[in-house]
C-alpha cells in the first residue's frame, strides 16, 4: 500500500543559492512537494564548492538539491523573467528565495508583488541579518551570523581563539526554520483560504540558538565562556581522552554522576562535598575533570563505552565521518543512501511517518535539466518527484503529479516587473542579485 507523503500536491519555486534556502527546498521535496529550483545559468554557487565533486558538482549541491526540477533562469532577462512569473502564476503554491536585499522587489518577485494578483501564495524569503533593522540590507554567511550573534565567544578551548562551529549550523537551521514557517502559512492558508508572507534570516537563527546563553546573560549578567567541548552550566558533560581515542561523558544530573562514580571506581566521589552537586562540581570544575580524564586515560575507549553504559552512563565515542557511517546504528536508520556509480549516497530525511521514512530522492540534475518541460509545460498539469504519490521511484522528468493543492491551472497571471525594475538585461550589473547567504564551506 502507498502512501501519500504530508505534501504531496504542493508546488514549490525555489529561487535559492548556496545553502540555507536550497535546504528549504530538499526538507519540501522530501515531504512530497514538487520543488521546481531556479538556477543562474553559470549554476547555484554550491557546483562548484569542493574539495569532494560528483560528476562535475560539488558534494554539497548533491546533498541539498536532490529531488528538484532545475531550470535555468536569468533573471536580468526579460523574457526569462516573464517565464518565472508565469511559473509562480500558474503552479506556485510557494515561492522561496534568498534574493539580495532589495532584488525581489526590483524583479517583481517580492510578496506585496506576487500576492496582489495570487494572494494564496506563501512567500518566503531567506535573509541575512533580517527583514528590518539597520543592517537588513546586507548580505551574510554562516560564520559571520556566528560571529556576530556570539556563538563563536563561547565556542572553543577557554585559553584558546573563538572558533567556528564545524558544520554550518546557523545555515542549516535556518533552513529548518524557513521550512517550518512554510508548513505554518499552507496549514493556516487551508482554513484562512490566503497565503503568507514569511520571514527568516540566519541572525535570527543564530540568536535563536543563543537561548540560554541570553537567558543567563539576562538573569545575572554573566557573559557566556569558552569550555571547549563541555557546556556552562553542567559537569561533567564534555569529552575526555581514553588510552586509544575521545568519548564524550554526561552527566545532567546528580544521580548520574554517582553512577559515573561507582562505575569508575571512585564512589567517594558522590560523597565528596565538592562534588555531590552539580553546584558543586561547576565550582571545581577543573578538578574533576582531572581526575575523571586521569581515570578514563587507564583503558581504551571501547572499554568505557561499554562499561559506562553498563552503569547507566550517558557516553558517546567521538567519531570521525567514517566511522559514523558505517556504524551499525547509522545502518539500521538507514538515513544515508548506499553510494552507488550512480548515487553518491547522500543524508535523506530525519523523519520519519508511520514508522517509514520518506522514499529517496533521485539524484540532484544538471543545470536547465527541465527547461524544455517548462517551457512545453507550462499551463498544463506535470513534474513531481518520487514519493509525491508515495513509493514510486521514477524520476521526475519521467512522471506526472497533481497541480497545486487547492488550485487549477485557470489563476489569473502574477503581477508583471514594471519597465523601470527590469527592462531589458543590464549588463552594466556585475553582481549577481541572488543572496550567497550560507556558503557552508568546511563542514566535512
Amino acid at each position: 500500500m502507498q502512501h501519500e507523503l504530508p505534501l504531496s500536491g504542493i508546488v514549490v519555486v525555489e529561487l535559492g543559492d548556496s545553502a540555507s534556502a536550497p535546504f528549504t527546498g530538499k526538507i519540501l521535496a522530501e515531504l512530497g512537494a514538487e520543488v521546481w529550483k531556479v538556477e543562474r545559468p553559470s549554476g547555484d554557487s554550491s557546483r562548484g564548492w569542493g574539495p569532494s565533486m560528483w560528476k562535475g558538482s560539488g558534494a554539497a549541491f548533491h546533498a541539498l538539491n536532490r529531488g528538484k526540477r532545475t531550470i535555468s533562469i536569468d533573471i536580468k532577462d526579460r523574457e526569462q523573467l516573464a517565464l518565472l512569473h508565469q511559473l509562480i502564476a500558474e503552479r506556485a503554491d510557494v515561492f522561496l528565495h534568498n534574493l539580495r536585499p532589495g532584488s525581489a522587489a526590483k524583479y517583481g518577485l517580492d510578496a506585496e508583488s506576487l500576492r496582489v494578483t495570487k494572494p494564496e501564495l506563501v512567500h518566503c524569503e531567506v535573509g541575512a541579518f533580517g527583514h528590518t533593522g539597520p543592517m537588513n540590507t546586507l548580505p551574510g554567511y554562516d560564520p559571520l551570523m556566528q560571529a556576530f550573534s556570539g556563538i563563536m565567544s563561547i565556542t572553543g578551548e577557554h585559553d584558546g581563539p573563538p572558533v567556528r562551529a564545524g558544520v554550518s549550523i546557523v545555515d542549516f537551521g535556518t533552513g529548518m526554520w524557513a521550512a517550518i514557517g512554510i508548513l505554518a502559512a499552507l496549514h493556516r492558508r487551508t482554513s484562512k483560504l490566503d497565503g503568507a508572507a514569511v520571514n527568516a534570516s540566519l541572525l535570527e537563527t543564530a540568536i535563536a540558538w543563543m537561548s540560554i546563553g541570553v537567558a543567563g546573560y539576562n538573569a545575572d549578567g554573566t557573559p557566556g565562556e569558552r569550555h571547549g567541548s563541555g557546556v556552562a552550566f553542567i559537569v561533567p558533560h564534555r569529552a575526555y581522552s581514553a588510552a586509544d581515542g575521545d568519548l564524550i561523558v554526561s552527566c545532567g544530573n546528580d544521580g548520574l554522576f554517582a553512577r559515573l562514580s561507582e562505575a569508575l571506581d571512585r564512589p567517594e566521589w558522590a560523597d565528596d562535598e565538592r562534588f555531590a552537586t552539580n553546584a558543586g562540581r561547576l565550582a571545581n570544575r577543573a578538578e574533576i575533570d582531572r581526575l575523571i580524564g586521569e581515570r578514563l586515560a587507564e583503558q581504551p575507549r571501547e572499554y568505557w563505552r561499554k562499561h559506562l553504559q553498563d552503569f547507566g552512563v550517558p557516553v558517546a565515542p567521538v567519531q570521525t565521518t567514517a566511522e559514523m557511517v558505517a556504524h551499525e546504528q547509522t545502518k539500521a536508520l538507514g538515513i544515508i543512501g548506499a553510494p552507488s556509480e550512480d548515487e553518491i549516497g547522500v543524508v535523506g530525511l530525519p523523519l520519519s511517518f508511520d514508522g517509514r521514512r520518506p522514499p529517496p530522492l533521485p539524484a540532484a540534475p544538471d543545470i536547465g535539466a527541465a527547461d524544455a518541460d517548462l517551457r512545453a509545460g507550462l499551463g498544463q498539469r506535470g513534474g513531481g518527484h518520487p514519493g509525491a504519490d508515495g513509493l514510486s521511484d521514477v524520476a521526475p522528468e519521467r512522471r506526472g503529479a497533481g497541480g497545486p493543492a487547492g488550485g487549477d491551472d485557470e489563476r489569473p497571471a502574477a503581477g508583471r516587473p514594471t519597465a523601470g525594475g527590469v527592462g531589458q538585461r543590464d549588463t552594466n550589473e556585475t553582481s549577481d542579485d541572488i543572496d550567497q547567504r550560507g556558503s557552508g564551506v568546511g563542514d566535512e
